[in-house]
């Protein structure tokens, strides 16, 4: 059997939002819901879950760098 190798370089977002998925993966595992007949549509509902609760995180909460980069916005003289 043929080996794949697989290369890929994630930004730090995208790895935090795999890793969530991984998570949720897990879980459904977990619960029994996965099979060989759905892993593609588990797999997909898991990253969906993912990126849902990342860009809620996102609305809801800034980071100390957001705060600052708005701030420097607001005043030309920083």
């Amino acid at each position: 059997m043929d080996k794949k190798e697989h290369f890929m370089h994630l930004q730090y977002s995208e790895s935090i939002v795999a890793k969530m998925s991984a998570d949720i993966l897990s879980a459904f595992i977990q619960a029994g819901e996965l099979t060989a007949d759905n892993e593609d549509d588990m797999v997909a509902r898991a990253v969906g879950l993912a990126i849902k609760l990342a860009n809620q995180t996102e609305e809801r909460i800034k980071s100390d760098q957001e705060w600052v980069k708005k701030e420097s916005k607001a005043d030309p003289w920083l």
